[in-house]
């Protein structure tokens, strides 16, 4: 094989590779998660805006929609709201918890205090920033769907709307 032969090699390898790897990213980006990528939800503890500690693996028993967001992430904006809606929507079916990326109880609170969302959620805060690393996280936000069991059944990276989550809800609920 001469050299031009083997460059034009080295070059369709790398776009096949480039375009599957496309793909790859794109399909965990829209939150596919194949049943052997399933995994437990993180144990982890944490604060509401009180200091009290809640840890995640208390909400086993019921579904569970965990979201990771900052006052900084402007799609967390409307999908908190969105999130409050289907709070309600829900009710006790589903518990929805709101984890703040890195950012004092100060700055969070004002924001949720101004949107008119405290009390609405549960909203946990992550000094350490935690919950966002152990999902492997890379986009904001985040959000886990978890099934009674502590199985994370769908992992959404990027903003969603409210038919898209009452989908994933109506999932954990059946």
């Amino acid at each position: 094989m001469n050299k031009k032969n083997s460059i034009l090699l080295v070059v369709s390898l790398l776009a096949v590779s480039g375009v599957a790897g496309f793909f790859l990213v794109r399909g965990s980006a829209n939150g596919l998660l194949s049943p052997q990528r399933e995994r437990n939800l993180p144990e982890l503890s944490l604060k509401n805006y009180d200091g009290v500690e809640v840890k995640l693996s208390d909400f086993r028993g019921r579904p569970l929609v965990v979201n990771s967001w900052a006052t900084w992430c402007p799609f967390c904006r409307e999908e908190l709201r969105v999130f409050v809606s289907m709070q309600k929507e829900f009710k006790d079916a589903v518990v929805i918890a709101a984890i703040d990326r890195a950012e004092s109880l100060s700055v969070v609170k004002n924001y949720t205090d101004a949107q008119g969302t405290t009390n609405e959620l549960l909203f946990l805060l992550d000094p350490s920033d935690s919950f966002y690393e152990s999902v492997g996280g890379f986009s904001m936000p985040e959000t886990v769907f978890v099934d009674r069991e502590g199985r994370i059944k769908f992992h959404k990276r990027g903003p969603m709307n409210a038919d898209e989550m009452r989908r994933h809800m109506e999932e954990l609920i059946l």
